[in-house]
């Protein structure tokens, strides 16, 4: 038998303009505007332009979404990629604004799909969530003895309409995200770290991510928790961000 050939990486093409949107309540998440700063440290360092909205209501949410796929598809240079980042109390599929009501997480994700953004048809279109999906707590499991120590070319014309997609929550569905009243949130603070000390492909990157947060105990309520993100990827190629 023939040894497997290894497959030929195809990336991104990462010259053009990098955008990113960064939409965060803050009323009654003490901690986030640590995680409003590392974002912006982190935007700065990988070249994208980066804006950000505070406390959004649950129709800002959706409004500043459409408003950012509207001048993306007003420009007439070239983008590569866009980051989206949503920071809200939450639960499974949906997230709060300022005013209390609820915004529903797959209605911001179609915005910016290959069908309704031109300018990211067939380009990396990344959403960051930090937000609870649910209520359960994760005391962690053991590991044998001891306990976990302290995140085509066939028809080159179409595409579907749901490719080139990142969703990386901060939690998997159905849990608690944690976040500190003054160091921030643990997953975005770890992606941070992360993502502007090392280089390689993102999809490597958020491996580390959920390595790291996997390692951490975080205390609450007087007792040990574990937590780590979740990443769901329709991406076709390598992501570099670096």
């Amino acid at each position: 038998m023939s040894n497997p050939q290894p497959l030929e990486e195809e990336v991104y093409d990462m010259s053009g303009a990098r955008l990113a949107l960064t939409l965060c309540v803050t009323k009654a998440r003490e901690g986030s505007e640590e995680d409003l700063v590392a974002l912006e440290h982190m935007f700065q360092q990988l070249g994208f332009e980066s804006t950000i909205k505070r406390d959004p209501t649950a129709q800002q949410f959706q409004e500043e979404l459409d408003k950012f796929q509207q001048s993306m598809d007003a420009r007439t240079d070239f983008i590569s990629c866009a980051f989206v980042v949503l920071m809200a109390h939450g639960n499974e599929g949906i997230i709060k604004g300022e005013d209390d009501k609820m915004v529903k997480l797959q209605d911001l994700f179609e915005v910016l799909n290959n069908k309704n953004c031109l300018a990211l048809r067939a380009k990396p279109k990344v959403y960051i969530v930090q937000a609870c999906r649910g209520e359960h707590k994760d005391l962690g499991e053991k590991i044998g003895e001891s306990e976990v120590v302290t995140i085509t070319r066939d028809h080159p014309h179409t595409i579907p309409t749901y490719t080139d997609v990142l969703h990386v929550y901060s939690t998997v569905e159905g849990y608690i995200a944690y976040r500190h009243d003054e160091k921030g949130s643990c997953f975005i603070q770890t992606l941070v770290k992360v993502f502007t000390e090392n280089k390689g492909p993102i999809l490597e990157l958020l491996t580390e991510v959920t390595r790291q947060m996997a390692e951490k105990e975080l205390l609450q309520g007087g007792k040990l928790r574990k937590t780590n993100p979740e990443i769901q990827s329709t991406l076709r190629k390598a992501l570099y961000l670096q």
